[in-house]
């Protein structure tokens, strides 16, 4: 289809929606926002990648809610936490749905993962595996997991540093693996995590393409449209990927079972789920199960990279942070071990760098947008049915009133005494794993995670910028060119060991 008509018919017939759904209400003004054009909206108001600096322009101009659409299709955008909490929190049962993706969820076979899952029963039965498996109480099984990958990790940084980007993306797939299928990845070229890979960046670069929009989205009908006919390339890619997408899923859940079988199964997310629930496992639970498990890799690469890389970027500007950091380290533990789960209460400062990464990084600046289920009014203003909302998380966690001197990095702010609501307030983990009933489920395991690579970073490695053959200071070329995650770009640094002892305790086995 002409990619000029197919936007033409498409603003005609939202715009024309829009104007219908407009007359049934009292007459209520839209959230301010910049001025639309006819037919196309705001267009080309909105940038290709960034678009929360734009957002955050906004609402330094217009205040706490934003309304822009495009071919009539709402974006409203929530700008401080008392606006994210009114409507994703309190108005939760409303705010929570997602929007019906064809090409992604159906052909693409992906709409039972949990960030494509539409609002209802099957939503709310993740969330409650997610808690039997990742709540609180749960959270501390997986604690020897997470040390006995810290280790592996540090290895690889300190024989190929220029490649951290890989390094922490291997990283975050073997612990995955591990945490939610019990298994155990012991080379780059493992199968499963060849596989996991695979279909991750199937979901980043094809299927979610343009935005994750694709005209068979707007207009359901294509779906149905012979798979010989021009233009219907979309179907014949889509039964490619869906029949990996399917592999993704079983393959792994299937080596679950097998272990368990063979009574050699590694506690983990799926086999804790199936012990618990014994014989009672009926298809849809085994389905629920599956899915779910897989949600959590496709789900942590990304956050986990574009985090561990900020606080490398940080530690490498701000080498002070990091000598106070390790001096925190020897006092408390010494020299002899490497951080462990079990440490975090007595590294206050380690815990400051790791929620100043969160706040000053913000992995995920708008968060995943979710869909209004119907008509809503908030402070007079009129929220139409099936806008889409964005969490503003960058503009958050840059309120000065909060964190003054908003783009310093700098950890001590969140040492500094503060009444209870305040503390409460200002800790960017009530922000970045989301919001509401589609909060991300598997936060506490993050949370874990990162902290503890973080702490074991610090204890081993020293972070510099690089030098060149003549001994010159490299600054670092920094940009963020990916359109969700706030990662940086690849970028030149000099990692490592801080001492011999801290080589000795990098190579040792932690299964000898």
């Amino acid at each position: 289809m002409n990619p000029v008509l197919f936007a033409l018919l498409a603003g005609i017939l939202c715009t024309a929606l829009f104007v219908r759904s407009r007359s049934k209400t009292k007459h209520l003004p839209l959230p301010p926002g910049p001025k639309p054009l006819p037919l196309v909206g705001n267009v080309l108001d909105i940038p290709l990648k960034q678009m929360w600096l734009a957002a955050t322009e906004w609402a330094k101009q217009y205040g706490d809610v934003v309304y822009v659409h495009v071919f009539g299709v709402a974006l409203v955008f929530l700008n401080t936490t008392d606006a994210a909490f009114d409507l994703m929190e309190k108005r939760g049962a409303i705010y929570s749905d997602k929007p019906r993706l064809v090409m992604t969820g159906e052909l693409c076979g992906c709409e039972s993962m949990v960030a494509f899952t539409r609002y209802g029963d099957k939503m709310r039965r993740y969330r409650r595996l997610f808690q039997r498996a990742f709540g609180p109480a749960s959270i501390k099984t997986y604690f020897p997991l997470l040390e006995m990958e810290s280790a592996p990790f540090l290895r690889r940084l300190i024989t190929t540093p220029k490649n951290f980007p890989q390094h922490i993306r291997l990283y975050a797939g073997s612990l995955v693996l591990n945490v939610i299928y019990g298994y155990q990845v012991t080379t780059p070229n493992d199968p499963n995590l060849v596989l996991a890979e695979e279909c991750v960046d199937l979901l980043a670069n094809r299927i979610a393409s343009g935005g994750g929009i694709w005209p068979v989205d707007v207009f359901p009908f294509l779906q149905h449209m012979p798979d010989w006919m021009p233009g219907s390339g979309f179907l014949r890619n889509a039964k490619i990927w869906k029949a990996k997408m399917e592999e993704f899923v079983d393959r792994p859940y299937s080596y679950v079972k097998e272990q368990m079988a063979k009574g050699t199964a590694v506690p983990s997310f799926c086999s804790t789920l199936l012990e618990q629930d014994g014989k009672s496992v009926d298809e849809q639970a085994e389905n629920d199960i599956k899915w779910a498990a897989n949600s959590m890799y496709s789900g942590a690469g990304d956050t986990t990279i574009a985090t561990i890389s900020h606080f490398i970027l940080a530690m490498m500007l701000h080498p002070e942070v990091l000598r106070k950091a390790q001096q925190e380290i020897d006092t408390v533990i010494g020299r002899d071990r490497l951080p462990n789960c079990n440490d975090r209460p007595n590294l206050p400062y380690i815990e400051a760098i790791m929620h100043e990464c969160l706040r000053w990084g913000v992995p995920v600046p708008l968060g995943l947008p979710h869909r209004l289920m119907e008509d809503d009014v908030y402070r007079d203003m009129y929220l139409p049915q099936g806008a889409l909302v964005f969490a503003n998380i960058w503009a958050m966690l840059r309120d000065e009133k909060l964190y003054p001197n908003p783009d310093a990095f700098y950890p001590e702010r969140f040492l500094e005494k503060v009444d209870e609501t305040t503390e409460r307030k200002r800790d960017p983990r009530n922000y970045v794993f989301g919001f509401g009933r589609r909060r991300c489920p598997g936060n506490h395991l993050a949370d874990a995670a990162v902290w503890l690579l973080i702490a074991c970073m610090c204890a081993t490695l020293d972070i510099t910028k690089a030098v060149d053959d003549h001994g010159n200071v490299i600054e670092p070329d920094v940009k963020f060119e990916n359109s969700v995650f706030r990662g940086p770009t690849p970028f030149v640094c000099d990692i490592r060991p801080r001492s011999e002892q801290a080589l000795r305790l990098i190579s040792q086995d932690p299964t000898a």
